[in-house]
């Protein structure tokens, strides 16, 4: 029996995954990810998702108490991925000082993504932070 044809990258779809509070959570988003996206033929696109989730959620991790849900949508010729957390501080836009330890991770976010952002989480206290690749 042979799988089921794949749909057309033009298709809109979208999963969730929801990631407990535990250190291993960005590797099981990022090779989620790139398995999402191998399935939906846009491997070309996996390497910088990847790599993007995982600073998104190693943040998640870092600065905030509970699960994170992360949320990776396809429409309109574009992939967002979003991480949701329970830390409502938004994140400082891109800085980052390139001599500090930590903190570099939004401003690769900033240079790799077609856009990105953060936004307070509607209906709770926590936050969204996004990034949107194109094809």
């Amino acid at each position: 029996m042979s799988a089921p044809p794949l749909p057309p990258p033009d298709d809109v779809w979208e999963y969730a995954l929801t990631l407990p509070h535990h250190a291993i959570g960005a590797g099981v988003a990022r090779n989620t990810v790139r398995s999402i996206l191998t399935r939906h033929s846009l491997p070309v696109l996996a390497d910088t998702a990847e790599l993007l989730t995982s600073e998104l959620c190693g943040n998640a991790y870092r600065h905030a108490s509970g699960p994170a849900i992360v949320g990776v949508r396809w429409a309109d010729g574009a992939l967002r991925v979003s991480v949701r957390d329970t830390c409502g501080v938004l994140p400082a836009a891109a800085g980052g000082d390139d001599e500090a330890e930590g903190g570099r991770g939004l401003l690769l976010v900033s240079r790799c993504a077609y856009a990105w952002g953060s936004h307070a989480d509607r209906g709770g206290s926590g936050k969204v932070t996004w990034f949107e690749l194109r094809r």
